[in-house]
C-alpha cells in the first residue's frame, strides 16, 4: 500500500481526501496535518510514499517551501501541490522544487485519485497554465511575465526605483510597463491595482 500523507488546513478538505484515500485500494494515510512547516518531520518519522501538499497552510506556511526542503533530503518520495488559488507562479515553483504533479482544487476536471495514479505511475502531471482571471478591463492571460514581475514587486510593496533594481531593468522601463498594466486594467493608480490582484489571489507574496 502507497502510504499518504496529507497536509491540508481546510477541515473539509482533508476530511474529504481522507474519505477518498480510505475508499482505495491502493492507498493508505500515514497522516494527516495542518502546517506544511511540520511535513519535513512527519516525513522522517515513517515511511511516506506521498504527498498531498497545500500551498496555503496553518499559520502562513507554505507548502511550496516544504516541499522543496523535502526533495532535497529524500527526493523518491512523490510530492503533489494542490492549492483554489489561481497565483500564476506556483506551478512553475512546484516545478522548480522538483515536485511530482500539480492539482487545483476547484478548477479543471481531473480527479484528485487520477493524478496521484498517475504521478505513482511515474508521470509528470501539471495542468498547461493557472486558471485566467478577470482584473479590471483585462484578464491575467493578457498580462506578459514581465508585467507579472512588476506587478508582483508592486504587490510587495516595492518603489518604482526598487522595482528596476530588482529586476535589473531601467527606471523608465518599469514605468512603461506600469503604464501598459493600467491601460490594459483600466485603473487609475497602482494601489487599485494591487487591491484587486491580492483580492482576487492572482499575486500571494507570502507564498
Amino acid at each position: 500500500m502507497i502510504q499518504v500523507l496529507v497536509v491540508e488546513d481546510s477541515r473539509i478538505t482533508r476530511d474529504a481526501i481522507e474519505s477518498q484515500i480510505a475508499k482505495s485500494e491502493r492507498y493508505v494515510l500515514y497522516a494527516s496535518i495542518e502546517n506544511a512547516a511540520n511535513a519535513e518531520i512527519a516525513c522522517l518519522r515513517g515511511s511516506v510514499d506521498l504527498i498531498l501538499m497545500d500551498v496555503c497552510t496553518a499559520d502562513e506556511e507554505s507548502g511550496l517551501k516544504a516541499a522543496a526542503k523535502i526533495k532535497q533530503y529524500n527526493p523518491k518520495i512523490k510530492i503533489i501541490i494542490m492549492t483554489s488559488m489561481p497565483e500564476h507562479s506556483f506551478i512553475q515553483k512546484a516545478k522548480a522544487c522538483g515536485c511530482n504533479g500539480f492539482w487545483y482544487k476547484e478548477y479543471g476536471s481531473t480527479a484528485l485519485m487520477e493524478v496521484c495514479d498517475r504521478v505513482m505511475n511515474g508521470e509528470f502531471v501539471y495542468p498547461e497554465d493557472a486558471p485566467v482571471i478577470r482584473i479590471g478591463y483585462s484578464n491575467s492571460a493578457e498580462f506578459t511575465s514581465r508585467e507579472l514581475d512588476i506587478i508582483r514587486e508592486l504587490a510587495q510593496g516595492r518603489k518604482y526605483e526598487e522595482i528596476a533594481a530588482d529586476l535589473d531593468i531601467t527606471l523608465n522601463t518599469v514605468k512603461y510597463h506600469i503604464k501598459n498594466i493600467l491601460q490594459k486594467t483600466g485603473y487609475q493608480n497602482t494601489l487599485q491595482l494591487v487591491a484587486e490582484v491580492v483580492e482576487k489571489r492572482l499575486i500571494l507574496p507570502k507564498y
